[in-house]
C-alpha cells in the first residue's frame, strides 16, 4: 500500500508494534525442552490480546499462527507438539498479522542458549545484510540494486542467497505489489521503490543452498543442497531519505 494520509499510518504502526512485540516476546520466551507448538499458543496468545488475527492463517489456512522453522527448516514451518526444542538449535519465527483492515510481517532468526552448532556467524551475517540493505532504500532507489547489495554482502561472509524467496509489498493485505523484493540482482526488474510505499523486506541468507524446496507437509520450506538459513524482517514506510522502519522494537538488531 501507499501511505496517504495519517490514519493509514497510524493504522500501520499500530499492527506493526503488535507483530513486533509479539515476536521479541516469542523469542524470549523460548526455551530448550519447549514444542514449537507451545511456543506458538503463546505468540497467539498475544496477538489475541492485542485483537489482532494470524496472517497466514487468515490468508493461507496455515496450520498455525505463526511460522516457526528449526534448523534445517529453512521457513514456513509448522509448529508442531512433537517439533522439541533443543539447546543450540538455529531457529526462525515469522510473526503476521491484521489489526484493524492493516497488515504486518516481521522475522526474526537466533539461536536458542549457548551456540554449540556455531550457527551465530550466520545469525549476525543476516542480521547485518539486512540492516544495510534497509538503509539503501529511499524513494526512487531501484529494486535490483538493494537485492544485488545483499547478495554481494552474503558473498563477501562466504554465505549465498535463497533466489526464490522475497520481500514484499504489504498494508491492506500481506502480499502486495512490489512482490518478489528479491536477495539478488535481476538485471530484467527496473522497478524502483516508491516514497510512502509500505513493503516488508528481508533476507534469506544461506550456509549451501540457492533455492527452497517444499516438504510433503505442503508448508516446510528446506534447502534444495541443505545447509541451514537466517532470515530477518522488517516491514517500514519508504521516504526520500531514512525508512521509517515500522517494527524497529521487534529486537532483531539488539
Amino acid at each position: 500500500m501507499s501511505i496517504t494520509k495519517e490514519s493509514e499510518l497510524l493504522g500501520m504502526q499500530q499492527v506493526s508494534e503488535v507483530v513486533a512485540y509479539t515476536l521479541k516476546e516469542m523469542v524470549n520466551h523460548a526455551k530448550p525442552g519447549m514444542s514449537t507448538k507451545s511456543l506458538d499458543e503463546f505468540g497467539a496468545k498475544i496477538l489475541k490480546e492485542f485483537g489482532a488475527n494470524s496472517a497466514p492463517f487468515m490468508t493461507y489456512k496455515f496450520p498455525g499462527w505463526t511460522c516457526i522453522s528449526v534448523n534445517h527448516e529453512f521457513c514456513h514451518g509448522i509448529p508442531s507438539k512433537s517439533r522439541i526444542l533443543n539447546e543450540g538449535d538455529l531457529i526462525n519465527i515469522d510473526v503476521s498479522a491484521e489489526l484493524n483492515g492493516f497488515w504486518s510481517d516481521n522475522g526474526n532468526s537466533f539461536v536458542l542458549g549457548e551456540d554449540i552448532f556455531g550457527h551465530q556467524k550466520l545469525v549476525d551475517a543476516s542480521k547485518e545484510i539486512l540492516k544495510k540493505a534497509v538503509e539503501s532504500i529511499k524513494g526512487g532507489v531501484k529494486i535490483a540494486d538493494v537485492g544485488h547489495l545483499m547478495e554481494m554482502e552474503a558473498k563477501k561472509r562466504g554465505y549465498k542467497v535463497i533466489k526464490n524467496l522475497g520481500g514484499h509489498g504489504i498494508g491492506r493485505s500481506l502480499h502486495e505489489q512490489p512482490d518478489e523484493l528479491l536477495n539478488y540482482k535481476n538485471r530484467y526488474d527496473q522497478r524502483r521503490f516508491r516514497k510512502n510505499s509500505v513493503v516488508a523486506i528481508e533476507t534469506f541468507i544461506s550456509t549451501e543452498s540457492n533455492y527452497t524446496v517444499e516438504l510433503n507437509d505442503g508448508w516446510t520450506m528446506v534447502g534444495n543442497k541443505g545447509g541451514f538459513m537466517a532470515q530477518h524482517e522488517h516491514t517500514l514506510v519508504v521516504t526520500d531519505g531514512k525508512p521509517l522502519i515500522l517494527t524497529e522494537n521487534n529486537g532483531v538488531w539488539n
